[in-house]
């Protein structure tokens, strides 16, 4: 099983970079922009700052991670802005080691993060064409509770939430 911890300073920024690259890269193949496709270190700092990012690493290897945010004072969709929602994005696990739990650990962890912290419900968003992710979400308890068109995205995004 992974180790789950907060993103330390001695991690690497790039690293992680990579590993989100590597992650979205089917979302990619599907002509889906996600930012996390191609985006530069910078911004995966920059998307960082302001939550928590919890990394998983397995025999010491970066293998994934995800951002967990206090609710938003504003955002392009309301339902983010919604008092005791906190938000997940940023959601990666190595392509080689996907299935095997570090995702549902990680998420476990964020939403374990948001409990404590008082928060109601956690809320991530993807594409409506990743049925893939959807249908996992669904699995761990997630629903829809609305849909958002991001500036500059090519497509729509469901979001899903899940009572805590």
């Amino acid at each position: 099983m992974p180790i789950i911890r907060l993103l330390a300073d001695s991690d690497s920024i790039a690293e992680l970079t990579d590993l989100l690259h590597r992650a979205y890269a089917r979302l990619g193949a599907m002509g889906l922009n996600y930012t996390a496709v191609d985006q530069s270190p910078a911004i995966t700092a920059k998307r960082i700052a302001g939550g928590h990012c919890l990394v998983a690493l397995l025999d010491g290897q970066l293998v994934g991670s995800i951002v967990v945010q206090p609710t938003y004072q504003q955002n392009d969709c309301a339902y983010f802005t919604r008092p005791g929602v906190a938000a997940a994005h940023q959601f990666a696990v190595d392509p080689e080691r996907q299935g095997r739990g570090i995702g549902q650990g990680l998420l476990a962890a964020a939403e374990a993060w948001a409990r404590e912290a008082g928060y109601r419900e956690l809320a991530m968003d993807t594409a409506e064409q990743a049925t893939h992710l959807i249908a996992l979400y669904s699995k761990l308890g997630y629903r829809q509770v609305d849909g958002v068109q991001w500036p500059g995205k090519v497509y729509r995004s469901l979001v899903l939430s899940k009572t805590l």
